[in-house]
């Protein structure tokens, strides 16, 4: 690894936040908790910004400034909504290079992916739900009981939504809790992780920036336990939107359920990558690698598990090995990075103890280490010779690791993709049109890709099955999450005394 470059000289954090770390009603704001906390550069173990954490009191004013906004925002017509989101859009456009050495600089998060994957597609689903502000579908007015009554559906928005999001993808996070919320006219309050505010807290300012009304977007900062609890809890948020560890939404869910919200959960993920016989093993392996390394692996939907028909096994194994050796760690800001540091030492120590306690089991064909720096570096690392129903299979590693299996039948294939709590994301790889259908309707998980892994659309939907949670991010679906059906019948008769009322007064 080489010289890394001043992160004050990257990105001046201090200086941009000096007003503090919450941003509520329009504007950032000290937090009132007491405690401090810092954002520390995963590559350096350096200090990028000190603040205060978010309490109570400002979860409540936060709260407080997104209900006095909801009724005008709620009320302005899709149109208005629109046309500024567009704006939204045309602002972090503008200041894109600047979100990308924030993101870089919080995550270390190679300067590429921030540049190249975290920003255009944070822009690109503002784009999305500007437009699709204005096409709020319900279905089409009628007469549905022959005649008597018009029948149409109102899709209402919810009031104010409390969203809790996760440290590996705190922008594009930011953007899928916040887009779709305020594009259905609700205000939001969002609690990014501690960790990693800053790209959080600049979304909001550039919604303010386009003219969307202070208190629309509203980010409180602090920690789990307090300010999170206390947003999901609270009696004024009439919605909680979650994503992050299955263990951390069941709390959620706890808290939630005992107000009564709505509740939408994006959690945990094993995702299946897996390799039939005639799939493109050049294809496959590059797949793979990537799949399982972007963003170092804290992926929810990263390659985690590959099933390699028995043909291709062995070429599959030693092509990843080696693919994987190329991979170049450095400084995140260097656009020759390829894989940055995990989020912390102590997120590290984590992965490394999947690994050392496989090695009890399983083999480490390659990487299985820390290379010596003083960063939160991983190497990538590949295991073989693990069983169904080990550790490393089942349990959600999230970092750069990836457990090989072979499989004989395809039956054996899809059963063991399926063999896990989780139902997030998966792959298949096959030439074969029949092997690939199949494939795609019998792996239980919300996305399934065909030749490719990771790729996402703000068209489609992102949400998962069974221990993955439910509801879906991006996507003209998420407002299925966000707005509230409402069904509005007219009389058309005009006559007093309706046929149904004979079931009340008999015969009179």
């Amino acid at each position: 690894m080489h010289t890394f470059q001043a992160r004050d000289q990257f990105f001046p954090a201090r200086e941009r936040f000096a007003d503090g770390a919450q941003y509520i009603a329009g504007r950032l704001t000290r937090g009132t908790s007491g405690q401090h906390h810092a954002v520390v550069d995963p590559a350096t173990g350096e200090e990028v910004l000190g603040y205060e954490l978010a309490g109570a009191k400002d979860v409540d004013a936060a709260v407080a400034a997104a209900r006095a906004a909801f009724p005008g925002w709620a009320g302005a017509s899709p149109g208005e909504r629109s046309d500024a989101m567009h704006r939204f859009a045309a602002e972090l456009s503008a200041r894109a290079e600047d979100l990308a050495r924030a993101e870089t600089v919080q995550c270390g998060k190679p300067i590429k992916l921030s540049r190249e994957f975290d920003v255009p597609g944070t822009i690109d689903n503002t784009a999305f739900f500007a437009g699709a502000a204005r096409h709020l579908q319900g279905q089409s007015a009628g007469e549905y009981d022959g005649g008597d009554h018009t029948s149409y559906v109102r899709r209402e928005a919810i009031g104010v939504v409390g969203s809790i999001a996760p440290w590996n993808y705190p922008l594009q996070m930011a953007a899928w809790k916040v887009l779709p919320a305020i594009a259905a006219g609700n205000t939001i309050v969002l609690k990014p992780s501690e960790l990693t505010p800053l790209t959080s807290l600049m979304f909001a300012a550039a919604a303010t920036a386009a003219g969307i009304p202070d208190g629309v977007v509203n980010v409180v900062t602090g920690a789990g336990r307090e300010a999170g609890e206390h947003l999901v809890g609270h009696p004024d948020v009439a919605m909680t939107s979650f994503t992050g560890s299955t263990g951390v939404g069941k709390r959620v869910a706890e808290v939630a359920t005992a107000t009564v919200k709505r509740l939408h959960l994006e959690l945990g993920g094993k995702a299946p990558f897996v390799v039939f016989d005639d799939a493109d093993l050049e294809s496959a392996v590059h797949g793979a690698v990537a799949g399982a390394l972007i963003n170092t692996g804290q992926d929810c939907t990263a390659a985690t598990r590959a099933y390699v028909q028995r043909p291709l096994y062995e070429a599959f194994v030693a092509g990843v090995a080696d693919l994987m050796a190329t991979v170049r760690l450095g400084d995140p800001c260097d656009p020759a990075t390829d894989l940055g540091p995990l989020i912390s030492h102590a997120h590290r120590d984590r992965v490394a103890g999947f690994v050392e306690r496989a090695r009890s089991y399983a083999r480490v064909v390659t990487g299985g280490e820390a290379p010596e720096h003083p960063g939160a570096y991983y190497r990538p690392t590949l295991i073989t010779g693990a069983a169904q129903d080990s550790e490393v299979v089942q349990a959600e590693i999230f970092g750069p690791v990836l457990v090989v299996l072979p499989f004989d039948s395809d039956d054996e294939g899809i059963r063991l993709a399926n063999d896990t709590p989780y139902g997030l994301a998966a792959s298949a790889w096959t030439h074969d049109v029949f092997r690939a259908g199949r494939a795609t309707r019998e792996i239980k998980a919300g996305c399934v890709w065909v030749n490719d892994h990771i790729p996402i659309l703000s068209e489609m939907p992102h949400g998962g099955y069974k221990a993955s949670g439910y509801g879906k991010d991006m996507s003209a679906y998420s407002f299925e999450e966000y707005t509230q059906i409402k069904h509005v019948m007219f009389d058309n008769t005009a006559v007093a005394r309706k046929d149904w009322h004979r079931t009340i007064f008999g015969d009179r």
